[in-house]
Order: structure tokens, then C-alpha cells, then sequence
């Protein structure tokens, strides 16, 4: 008998079709009712797949009696009561290091893009305005700060980048690093005012919800920059539309936002916010191979192997 496994989130086919083969799969995500097959089903499930920002409250895993693993199909896993997990003896799994390169080469993106104005300058190319003008100089990154909060690994991709731009390296962290040479503050706020792109690499989750508010983007200041690759909730989003409105900060670039899909018209109507929608490891190998690892930490899981990458 195969294993019954519950689908969270939208998959990839290329996901989709080796489930299908491998587990019974009740697609929770596109069911025109999930409560009545959670009644129907919800005894019977064995594993979990979700992507990273979905939410798997406790109020639906206690309705899984039998649920022995939960695999993320990302880096981050904040939708995950671990603490419940761990109490019941659920597995966790994540996919790390397969998509640090590619999260690392948008938020790079995102600094190029807001320090050149780069999208403005292909906006006034495409309405003819080079025929009259020449385009608005911009900001170089050479000699420019970039303060990192979270120097894991994603953090140390993006500043390697960035340090061959010419950028100066900084961070802040639970605590400072044994062998990283890059300048440590102890503080945000301190990070935030030495900084001239604030960069977020942290992971999401009620620690870090709303760790960057109206005191940071104040500390940031007018010349200042904020860069988010780690999820909406570390920033206080409404915060970030004043501090944009108000000039007090001088921009944002963003790949991820609080109530992702929907993004604030507010927000989409700045001329000084680039965003992106959640493209961070959207690219066809990167999502190959976090799909990849994912059927692998579940193979391990139901033939009593080692995990691959276990959260717990």
C-alpha cells in the first residue's frame, strides 16, 4: 500500500507526477472542499508537502493522526509549528544550499536595479524620452555599504557579489562570526544606520516578524535602501510605504511581501520600489533540484533510511 501524502501548496508537474507515483496524494490546495477531505482522508495521512511560505497550522495537523513528515519545498519553513512537530515526532525537511545561488544573484539584481534606476531607465528609453534627453544619472555601488541582517548562507552568497561590485560588507546576527571578516554590529539599528543598502537574509517566523519597522527605516535614513529576499513578514510593510512616500528612505527593492500574491497598489505605485513576484529560485534547475531533494527526503523517510536535509 502506498503512503498517503497531503499536497499544501501548487506544485511544479515535474513534482506533481513522481508523487503521484510514489503516494496516494490528496491535493489539499486545489480541493473545492478541504475540510470535507481532511474528514475523509485526514486519518489516513502519513506526509506533507508544502511550499515554503505556506502554513500548516496546528489546527489541521491534529486532525492528521497518523502524519509522520512534513517536507518543505524551500529553505524556509516559519509555516511549520516546530515546536508541535517536535512534541508529536513529526519529521521536518527543507531544501538548503540548492537555491542559495540563485536568491543570491536577485537580491545582487535588486541592488543594481535600485542603485541604477534601472527599470526607470528602460522606461525612458521605451517612450522615446533618449531622443530628447539624456537618461538621469544614477548611484555607483562602488565604495557603498551593504549591511546584511542574517549572515547565513544565502547572506554570505549575496555578499561575496556584492563585494565584487566594490561594496563594503557588514552584518548583525545573534552573534558575530569566528573567521568572517566582514564588519560585525551588534544591533540592527546600528547595521541600519551604517548601511546603504539594507539587506534582509534572515529566515521569516514570529522572531523575526516585523523586525524591520519604522525605528529601522528612520535609522536607514534618506540615502538609504531596503532589499528583501527572505519573506514579507520581517517587514513591517505598511512602515515601508510611508518611509518610501515620505522620502525617508530613498527606495526598496523587494521580492517578497506580506500577503503574497497580492501586493499593496500603494506599494505598486511607488517610483522608487522595484519589485519582483517571488522570483528568488525561480529558475529551471534550482527548482529541479529542490523538487528533487524533496522526493529524496521522502524516499528516505518511508524506507527507514537517514533524512537528506532534516529540520528535525
Amino acid at each position: 500500500m502506498l503512503p498517503q501524502l497531503l499536497i499544501l501548496a501548487p506544485l511544479p508537474e515535474f513534482l506533481r507526477v513522481p508523487l503521484s507515483e510514489n503516494f496516494i496524494c490528496h491535493d489539499y490546495v486545489s480541493s473545492a472542499d478541504p475540510e470535507g477531505l481532511i474528514q475523509e482522508v485526514g486519518p489516513r495521512v502519513q506526509a506533507i508537502i508544502q511550499n515554503g511560505g505556506t502554513q500548516a497550522p496546528v489546527s489541521l495537523l491534529e486532525k492528521l493522526p497518523s502524519l509522520e513528515i512534513i517536507t518543505v519545498n524551500g529553505v524556509g519553513y516559519d509555516g511549520v509549528p516546530v515546536g508541535y512537530c517536535k512534541g508529536r515526532g513529526i519529521r521536518i525537511t527543507n531544501t538548503p544550499d540548492v537555491l542559495t545561488d540563485d536568491v543570491a544573484d536577485i537580491a545582487t539584481a535588486l541592488v543594481l536595479m535600485t542603485s541604477r534606476a534601472l527599470s526607470a531607465a528602460q522606461r525612458f528609453l521605451l517612450d522615446g524620452g533618449w531622443e530628447s534627453a539624456a537618461s538621469p544619472l544614477t548611484s555607483a555601488l562602488n565604495h557603498k555599504t551593504a549591511g546584511i541582517v542574517g549572515l547565513g548562507r544565502i547572506g554570505k552568497a549575496i555578499a561575496q557579489r556584492l563585494e565584487a561590485c566594490g561594496m563594503r560588507i557588514a552584518y548583525t546576527g545573534r552573534k558575530q562570526q569566528e573567521g568572517v571578516a566582514y564588519r560585525f554590529h551588534s544591533t540592527l539599528e546600528a547595521l541600519a544606520a551604517a548601511s546603504d543598502f539594507l539587506i534582509i537574509a534572515c529566515p521569516g517566523g514570529p522572531e523575526t516578524h516585523h523586525l524591520i519597522d519604522s525605528e529601522i527605516l528612520t535609522q536607514l535614513g534618506p540615502e538609504g535602501t531596503l532589499i528583501n529576499i527572505s519573506r514579507g513578514s520581517v517587514v513591517d510593510e505598511a512602515a515601508l510605504i510611508r518611509a518610501l512616500k515620505k522620502g525617508q528612505i530613498k527606495g526598496a527593492g523587494l521580492d517578497v511581501f506580506e500577503n503574497e500574491p497580492h501586493v499593496p497598489q500603494e506599494l505598486r505605485d511607488l517610483p522608487n520600489a522595484i519589485l519582483l513576484p517571488h522570483v528568488g529560485s525561480a529558475t529551471i534547475e534550482t527548482r529541479q533540484a529542490m523538487a528533487d531533494l524533496c522526493l529524496r527526503n521522502l524516499d528516505a523517510h518511508f524506507s527507514g533510511q537517514n533524512l537528506i536535509t532534516p529540520v528535525y
